[in-house]
């Protein structure tokens, strides 16, 4: 089972030119070890590209990925990973998903497929990511 962070499934959605291979074939190697998962702010996140709920949840059955609840220890430790982060002088928008993203995968050990790698390597170490070599 692997959780498949937005930047991925964006990749798709927007056919990146940079991106887009690479994140295919990721997902199909993820799959072949079971599920491909999201969780509820991936579901939220992946929501602005989209015009209707049937929209979203059609490319989710194309893509063949399954929503997965977050576990209530990895909403608390979501919460407490980022007060960690803001008192180190991080930034107060815009990362608040990633440490839910990143809690999630940790608590339920969980791999997480992503492009984005900073933050979980530095808050989440014990985290198994599927990233490039970039």
């Amino acid at each position: 089972m692997t959780l498949v962070d937005t930047n991925v499934l964006l990749d798709l959605v927007t056919d990146d030119q940079r991106w887009a291979d690479w994140s295919i074939a990721q997902l199909e190697a993820a799959s072949l070890d079971g599920p491909l998962v999201i969780n509820d702010v991936i579901y939220a996140e992946l929501a602005v590209r989209y015009d209707s709920i049937e929209d979203l949840d059609a490319f989710l059955d194309e893509a063949g990925l399954e929503m997965m609840p977050m576990p209530r220890a990895a909403l608390f430790l979501a919460g407490k990973v980022f007060t960690k982060y803001r008192r180190a002088g991080g930034s107060r928008t815009g990362v608040l998903p990633d440490f839910f993203i990143g809690a999630h995968g940790a608590v339920s050990q969980l791999p997480v497929l992503t492009r984005d790698v900073g933050r979980y390597r530095t808050y989440f170490p014990s985290l198994r990511l599927i990233a490039p070599n970039i």
